[in-house]
């Protein structure tokens, strides 16, 4: 859930699970790359769907 909360935390977006992976490697690989690279990710599908599911993986009660 990295990916998840940095997108909801830095930018205020809540992603679906399926681009929060996509989110945290594209992290992942801008440390490997350094600066000076850019990295483009198409993010589709809508997060809130999901926040059922993320609360009960965090131990929130909803």
């Amino acid at each position: 859930l990295e990916g998840f909360k940095l997108m909801c935390k830095f930018e205020g977006i809540i992603p679906a699970l399926e681009t929060s992976h996509a989110i945290y490697y594209a992290v992942q690989l801008a440390k490997k790359l350094g600066p000076g690279k850019d990295i483009v990710i198409n993010m589709s599908g809508r997060g809130d769907k999901d926040m059922p599911q993320v609360a009960k993986i965090m131990g929130v009660e909803v």
